[in-house]
């Protein structure tokens, strides 16, 4: 079959296509990903020496594939393979680099973990205690902030200059926000700027966004809530979900960017912005999100569509690596905090995660403490475990990382086992 593939690493363009020609991080150049973030370029959080990483690049290619969720499907068929042949030893090299660089940032984001890490912990309900016990700022679930002068649409919409019923409208958003916020998202609005809005998702165990942090910016035009708002995702230039688009657009039929119908669209007498963020974190950042390409949901428990779920799932949490990284060097305004806190609790976790499905483990099978489950006698494939085969090594290289933080801290952090 004649059509573009996918390697592992590489963002989706639509389709679910992954190459067995190896596993790849060449996705998008680092310099290249904030423009594509439509966003201008910060001074990152960290230090040049730690966050500095060099990822060779190709073009990117013109896909044949089907538009996503929103777009118009083709004719051509999906071609999902295991990824099992393995990379040359220039690819590995690369891999190594890239792997160890984002692991020794995540780990050295670590650095306040304490004395001990408890057994279980719960990244959503204990996300707040976690950051109190170790010294670290305690972020709220809801607040009023500064204005974003990062935000999306901050510079490309003029503010919305509105009437009692849109302000009070908007401020009811508020309550309902600050009040039912699930455990796993945090909302930031502007007292200077009522029409917009930021909202970070924390991905759940059990998918393949598991840790990984999502950010979408949102603007209230002066037709609200006779029409939903308008989204952006901070996509980093990775292309993570089928309805999550490399310029940002998020692909929801709540915000009329898809077909759906009843309650599935935006209705201005009920619908809101708490059930918007709601529908992103459990239909979007769900466990099998190849079931979310336009049509495919038809292959929901057959064989050809297990099969195709589980690299495409590899390939997700292989991008959902990289957004870490990309999110540590360029954390969204008002969020740098959060980031920081998120990492340096979750850091060793998600090393956890790394070496269990370098084990085999397939993505997705994990507790939120990175154990193993039922579902983890499955066995990831080789292509897969070619991208993480690396970071094993360098386990050495990241507890004298963990000694030297703590002696330099008078702490003895204690990685999960």
């Amino acid at each position: 079959m004649d059509q573009n593939k996918l390697e592992y690493g590489e963002s989706f363009n639509g389709g679910s296509e992954i190459s067995d020609d190896g596993a790849s991080w060449e996705t998008v150049e680092e310099n290249d990903m904030a423009t594509l973030d439509g966003r201008k370029e910060r001074e990152p959080s960290l230090s040049d020496e730690d966050a500095i990483v060099n990822i060779e690049s190709h073009d990117n290619h013109e896909s044949p594939m089907r538009d996503s969720a929103c777009g118009e499907p083709n004719s051509q068929e999906s071609d999902v393979l295991d990824g099992q042949r393995a990379q040359n030893s220039g690819e590995n090299g690369e891999v190594d680099s890239s792997l160890s660089v984002a692991a020794g940032i995540l780990v050295k984001m670590g650095n306040s973990l304490g004395d001990d890490i408890p057994e279980e912990m719960d990244v959503d309900s204990n996300f707040q205690r976690v950051c109190d016990e170790h010294g670290s700022c305690s972020f709220k679930h809801f607040d009023i902030a500064k204005e974003p002068l990062d935000h999306h649409f901050f510079g490309g919409t003029e503010q919305v200059l509105c009437g009692r019923k849109w302000t009070k409208k908007v401020q009811k958003e508020w309550s309902i926000l600050e009040k039912n916020l699930p455990d796993a998202i945090f909302v930031r609005v502007f007292e200077d700027r009522m029409d917009l809005l930021r909202a970070v998702i924390v991905g759940a165990c059990g998918t393949p966004y598991q840790d990984g942090l999502f950010f979408f910016d949102f603007f209230l035009p002066s037709e609200y809530p006779q029409v939903p708002p308008s989204a952006y995702y901070h996509s980093g230039g990775l292309r993570i979900n089928p309805n999550l688009y490399e310029e940002g657009k998020v692909c929801l039929s709540l915000l009329n960017t898809w077909t759906g119908k009843g309650n599935e669209v935006w209705d201005p007498n009920s619908s809101s912005i708490l059930q918007v963020l709601v529908s992103i974190q459990g239909l979007v950042l769900n466990s099998r999100p190849y079931f979310n390409e336009a049509g495919y949901e038809k292959q929901v428990g057959t064989a050809e569509g297990e099969k195709n779920s589980y690299p495409y799932n590899e390939n997700t949490y292989l991008l959902n690596l990289r957004s870490m990284l990309y999110l540590l060097r360029r954390p969204p305004m008002h969020f740098e905090d959060f980031v920081r806190d998120h990492f340096r609790s979750r850091g060793p976790y998600i090393l956890k995660a790394c070496d269990a499905y370098m084990n085999g483990c397939p993505v997705g099978s994990l507790t939120k403490d990175a154990c193993m489950t039922t579902k983890s006698n499955e066995h990831s494939s080789v292509g897969f475990k070619l991208m993480l085969a690396k970071i094993t090594r360098s386990c050495s290289r990241f507890s004298v990382m963990l000694e030297q933080t703590a002696r330099s801290s008078n702490t003895s952090p204690d990685p999960p086992s």
